[in-house]
């Protein structure tokens, strides 16, 4: 009898470590490029990781394309482009993705997830706003324009930041929620190439955003081309915030 009523506390247990062994939720991270390779693109591996760890979720770390298929994508609660480039998926590729999406699920984007495939006109809607061009990598001042998002409570008013600060291009969708902004009269955002010409974007230069799109979910980040953005504990927080909303919807102190 003894060994029987031990044999189902054993059992129990195991099925209990089990249960509270489980993610929350699964995570695809894509570091695909066709184009430009940021170095950051490791460290940012690392600390999505570390999030997933911290946070209770699960994380994918992908390098191929073939990944995107409705089986494979059915697992995953996000897609994280991780300082993608270029055209790094095919038309039945961004079917998936566009399913996924529509299916209620969400996307965070980092850095040059925003110079990643201009050709696809429902991405570059989802992104909300695609990169024109950049200056050379200078210290700035942030400036937080909306706290009611999770992950930003530990973002101060403004604070110093160092980073390659995009410009980009006009407004895809019309629905954008601006978190965070750069001040452009403490950098010099003017630059030249060739006939791509950047003079900054005036006194709203917006580096962070999201929006609901297409049934599911959006955010973009600009930050991410230094490598040490990755150990930075309030971006980082900006992050698991993100990728939270972007999973469940949830977080918001009030409707936006």
């Amino acid at each position: 009898m003894k060994k029987q009523i031990l044999s189902i506390a054993i059992l129990f247990f195991a099925i209990i470590s089990l249960t509270t062994a489980q993610d929350q939720y699964s995570v695809l991270l894509f570091t695909k490029t066709a184009g430009f390779h940021h170095v950051s693109i490791h460290e940012g591996v690392d600390a999505i990781r570390k999030l997933g760890d911290r946070h209770h979720f699960r994380v994918d770390w992908q390098e191929s394309s073939r990944v995107f298929n409705a089986e494979n994508l059915e697992k995953y609660s996000v897609i994280i482009f991780l300082n993608t480039t270029g055209d790094i998926l095919d038309d039945e590729q961004q079917l998936a993705m566009e399913s996924f999406i529509r299916s209620g699920k969400g996307f965070v984007g980092i850095h040059s997830a925003a110079d990643t495939e201009y050709e696809w006109p429902w991405y570059t809607r989802m992104l909300g706003r695609m990169f024109k061009i950049h200056p050379k990598i200078q210290t700035a001042k942030l400036r937080t324009v909306d706290r009611n998002f999770p992950g930003m409570e530990t973002t101060p008013d403004s604070r110093i930041w160092t980073d390659e600060w995009y410009q980009y291009q006009e407004e895809m969708s019309d629905d954008l929620n601006y978190l965070i902004t750069v001040d452009e009269k403490t950098f010099d955002p003017k630059v030249k190439w060739g006939d791509n010409v950047g003079e900054g974007m005036g006194d709203f230069h917006p580096m962070a955003w999201y929006h609901d799109y297409d049934g599911g979910r959006a955010y973009y980040t600009g930050l991410g081309h230094v490598p040490s953005t990755f150990s930075d504990p309030v971006f980082l927080d900006q992050l698991a915030g993100a990728i939270w909303w972007a999973a469940t919807g949830k977080g918001m102190d009030k409707p936006h």
